[in-house]
């Protein structure tokens, strides 16, 4: 069952800003483990990168109903990509999280699905 949906878009160039005044934001935004990636990448790769995991993160606050904050920071989520290049996502949500990563010249964006088994989710049937 579907328990929610969220998508993202963010300007490469407003990430490349940022970045160039705040190199700090890939520490805050980035897992260890995704820095481990970030820093092999090339620079225009490494825009891309961030900005792609800035809006899967995004997306994911979007579909589980918060904003990046007390209950979800940006390091309580993490995306790391199989060896086919998959993009995963684990956060703190109990059921899947699907993702897609895309990105152009100008833009990257992601959309997250949340879904949970049906038996997590209680229905008026269930009270009856």
């Amino acid at each position: 069952m579907i328990f929610g949906i969220g998508l993202d878009l963010v300007e490469l160039e407003q990430i490349r800003q940022t970045l160039e005044r705040q190199p700090r934001i890939v520490k805050r935004v980035l897992t260890a483990e995704e820095q481990n990636r970030f820093y092999t990448l090339s620079d225009k790769r490494q825009l891309e990168y961030l900005a792609g995991r800035f809006a899967a993160k995004e997306a994911f606050v979007k579909a589980f109903g918060t904003g990046i904050g007390a209950d979800v920071s940006w390091l309580d989520l993490e995306v790391l990509n199989e060896a086919s290049g998959r993009p995963v996502m684990t956060g703190p949500f109990e059921g899947t999280i699907h993702l897609s990563i895309t990105h152009s010249d100008h833009y990257a964006a992601a959309q997250v699905l949340l879904e949970k088994r049906s038996s997590d989710v209680s229905t008026n049937l269930d009270r009856n």
